[in-house]
């Protein structure tokens, strides 16, 4: 029987017990102590393996764990360093991903909750003989419940703000081992934050958390942190100078999060689907991490999901429910008329050159439209082509889109973009919309020019004409359903076959329209053609029998951002 796909699960123990398949990252480990560092801050898009990634190293280390769950991994090639290391450690492991609230509060108190359920793992804190009694109340004091209308836990904030740095003081001297640290997700109260309005608070809530865990910390053995971003030293890590961070400019670790082409051959093979590589690789690979090309693995893992129920399945765009696209969609609602043009190479299969700041706060976003590249980039939005030059305000390069999830991703926001912001205008789509039932094919052509000058087009060279064909199709589906009282459909059977856009009006006007993309810019052509495809495939007859009393026929060329409109009655 095969293995269970871990679709959703980030505990290593739940994989290893439970019959998942499990791609093998334990050298990860070797990586971590060869390197040496003291803190280390990994910085990765979501959905990249950085939770599992945490589970295992606390997995590995921890006094009392498990060494069955690494049976058959690499790691275990490793036997002196498994000796020396494996179960040897007090581990605090945190995740902060849960950090979050309308109001800072409500974030603060989520923030006592991970704490305390953490502290509350070291239950034997409160009794140890190692400790002294004024030691064992500042553990009683990090674990304390709240009463009626409190927090969870209700430690004061100079406990919470101290907490890491007390509970790995107190685990040294248990165990008289030294702590290993692994913090999840530490940038995501922050983002909340920025999102909700008490950014401020929460920085300095957070510079104070991990300051005190990381700097001047003796009992410190050495800690792994991981987020999205890499926010600047002067906002959160002030006066950290044992911080090494590993972004996805960086050479080492380079195929420690993601999957690699080979662990992808090897992942569809094991479930019989191996000839889905092509299509894998097209829509999931991409992402350059260092020199390394890597797979998101969200992606690998439920795609393989559908293979195994229908060997035929199409892929999906996995992102596209992500809370992360806000980010995207933020962006594309900012962008002035270059970034629109720059969207617009970019969706359309081109290179763009930027200076990337790996250093940023999250208030610094809105200052400048530039900063929205380096945060795209970071969060796996783009990723880079060709090499890296280093610049004094940061490092320049080319970025492209990675794949054609990404790339559908984008066009779906662009959409939406286009409509929110055409609808918003309501003069103005009313007189677009006014004239289709008037025939007015002059008004129609030059108010859709216009609409095109103000879109980002889609225009990829390397998709069929059809394909083209959709995006306009799908603008101006959007314009004219903006009318409530008109029935608009797409894509309806009629007569012979199905018409692009069919409108049924309250005066009980019917009007046709089908779309051309004139690929050699010939738009007349193109308006004649549609024309004529709705007369041979007999779409305006299938209009008699409805109520209709006038039928409008409207043939229209697309070339780029150009136009022509035709019609016939």
């Amino acid at each position: 029987m095969l293995k269970k796909l871990p679709v959703g699960v980030d505990g290593f123990e739940k994989i290893r017990t439970q019959d998942f398949y499990y791609v093998d990252k334990t050298m990860f480990i070797a990586q971590i102590l060869q390197e040496g560092s003291e803190v280390n801050l990994f910085t990765r898009p979501r959905r990249f393996g950085k939770t599992l990634m945490m589970d295992m190293l606390r997995s590995f280390f921890e006094i009392g764990g498990s060494r069955t769950l690494f049976d058959g991994l690499k790691i275990m090639e490793e036997t002196q360093l498994c000796e020396e290391f494996m179960g040897q450690f007090p581990v605090i492991s945190l995740t902060l991903k849960g950090v979050d609230g309308l109001d800072y509060q409500t974030a603060e108190n989520m923030l006592r909750y991970e704490v305390g359920m953490e502290a509350s793992r070291f239950h034997f804190l409160a009794e140890s003989e190692k400790l002294t009694e004024e030691e064992r109340g500042q553990y009683l004091r990090l674990i304390r419940v709240g009463n009626a209308g409190e927090p969870v836990f209700a430690m004061s904030r100079d406990d919470l703000a101290a907490g890491l740095k007390t509970l790995c003081r107190l685990l040294e001297k248990h165990y008289d081992k030294k702590v290993i640290l692994l913090i999840d997700e530490y940038d995501v109260p922050l983002d909340k934050a920025f999102q909700q309005g008490y950014y401020e608070e929460m920085v300095f809530l957070i510079r104070n958390f991990l300051g005190n865990a990381l700097k001047t910390n003796s009992s410190l053995y050495f800690a792994v942190i991981t987020g999205c971003l890499r926010i600047s030293k002067e906002s959160i890590f002030t006066g950290l100078n044992n911080l090494n961070v590993m972004s996805v400019t960086e050479e080492y670790f380079n195929d420690s999060f993601g999957f690699t082409e080979d662990e992808v051959k090897e992942l569809l093979a094991y479930y019989g689907c191996g000839e889905a590589i092509d299509t894998m690789r097209d829509w999931y690979n991409g992402y350059r991490f260092g020199g390394a090309s890597v797979y998101c693995p969200w992606d690998v893992i439920k795609y393989t999901q559908a293979l195994r129920k229908n060997r035929k399945a199409l892929p999906k765009n996995y992102w596209a429910n992500t809370s992360g696209n806000d980010l995207v969609k933020r962006f594309i609602y900012k962008a002035d008329y270059v970034a629109k043009s720059e969207i617009e190479r970019l969706i359309n299969g081109e290179a763009i050159t930027k200076i990337i700041r790996e250093e940023l706060t999250y208030k610094e976003l809105d200052s400048s439209m530039d900063h929205f590249w380096s945060v795209l980039f970071s969060t796996g939005y783009l990723t880079q082509r060709g090499e890296a030059m280093e610049e004094d305000n940061g490092i320049k390069l080319e970025l492209v889109i990675p794949n054609r999830e990404i790339r559908g991703l984008f066009i779906e926001l662009v959409k939406e973009w286009f409509e929110d912001t055409a609808r918003a205008d309501l003069s103005r789509i009313e007189k677009f919309c006014r004239a289709f039932p008037a025939g007015d094919a002059a008004a129609v052509e030059e108010m859709l020019r216009e609409y095109l000058w103000d879109s980002i087009s889609i225009r990829d060279t390397a998709v069929r004409k059809e394909m083209k064909e959709n995006f306009y199709h799908g603008l101006l589906l959007g314009l004219l359903r903006s009318r409530a009282d008109w029935l608009t459909r797409s894509n309806t059977e009629m007569g012979e076959g199905y018409s692009d856009i069919v409108v049924c009006t309250p005066e009980r006007t019917g009007i046709v329209i089908e779309l051309k993309y004139a690929e050699d810019g010939k738009l007349e052509k193109g308006c004649q053609e549609a024309l004529a495809q709705i007369e041979d495939w007999k779409y305006a007859a299938a209009l008699e029998g409805t109520g209709v009393c006038r039928v409008i026929k409207y043939g229209i060329a697309f070339c780029r951002k150009d136009c022509r409109v035709a019609v016939e009655e």
